[in-house]
């Protein structure tokens, strides 16, 4: 475990500016949604998912190989009912986990699904992938899990029927920005697959969604250690004190800085 943490730290200068990408809750969006109203959780959800460069990447990855629309519809649609299931219903229940590891096991999502383009069950493992259908049902559902983790980091009141419909406003925008970011997928996938590059490169992009996903999943494990290891990151506080006390500097130790 020490090895791995060493291994970690020296990769944080590499992934640090990466850290942004986990798309969590700024202290300003928090206190916009005390200031403000259910349209303000709606504009937050619709910036959320186009800001989310795993779920935009898992969804890429869903539609790459699709020619026609009722598939896109149909596919879209039991990742659309997954990922409501979650997001509403975790959230209404608290039911919540440690956000770096769900949004690993999203990585791994983007990861496989990359592969699967790529028959990469049939060629490497001699398996029949599991059901697409099922297979993003199963995605959906931890996406909205992902999700429902950064919305419960929100204000959502005290009154019941107050959280139901600032979840519902924050889900809203989930789906307009999924709509929006899937018309623009679908169509330059369309343009794309008519010219003789999509052939060619095909196989290449959905590598590229594979390290793309196994990038995304190192910079959460890199969140992780910071959340589970933060003194092999930074000063201990004693130690941050006593060098404040050579320097013979006083009240300036920040006691926030102690967790994460």
């Amino acid at each position: 475990m020490t090895r791995w943490r060493s291994f970690a730290a020296t990769l944080a200068a590499l992934l640090c500016p990466a850290l942004a990408w986990a798309h969590g809750i700024s202290q300003a969006d928090k206190q916009r949604m005390l200031d403000g109203g259910y349209l303000q959780y709606v504009e937050l959800g619709a910036r959320h998912m186009l800001t989310g460069y795993d779920h935009l990447l898992f969804l890429l990855g869903v539609v790459f190989l699709l020619h026609r629309f009722m598939d896109v519809v149909r596919l879209v649609t039991v990742f659309t009912l997954g990922h409501c299931i979650t997001l509403v219903g975790a959230t209404l229940l608290q039911i919540t986990w440690n956000y770096y590891l769900v949004d690993a096991l999203i990585a791994i999502s983007v990861i496989y699904k990359g592969f699967d383009n790529n028959g990469g069950f049939q060629k490497h493992l001699d398996l029949t992938p599991p059901p697409i259908l099922w297979a993003v049902f199963g995605f959906g559902l931890l996406h909205g899990f992902g999700l429902s983790t950064r919305l419960q980091q929100l204000p959502l009141g005290d009154d019941t029927a107050g959280i139901v419909g600032r979840i519902l406003s924050f889900n809203l925008g989930v789906e307009l920005g999924q709509i929006v970011a899937l018309a623009a997928m679908v169509a330059g996938l369309a343009l794309w697959r008519h010219r003789p590059s999509f052939a060619r490169f095909s196989r290449l992009a959905n590598m590229g969604l594979v390290l793309a996903g196994v990038y995304l999943l190192f910079v959460q494990l890199h969140g992780l250690q910071h959340d589970l290891y933060a003194d092999d990151f930074r000063f201990p506080e004693a130690e941050h004190r006593h060098v404040h006390e050579d320097m013979e500097i006083e009240n300036t130790t920040d006691a926030s800085r102690n967790s994460l």
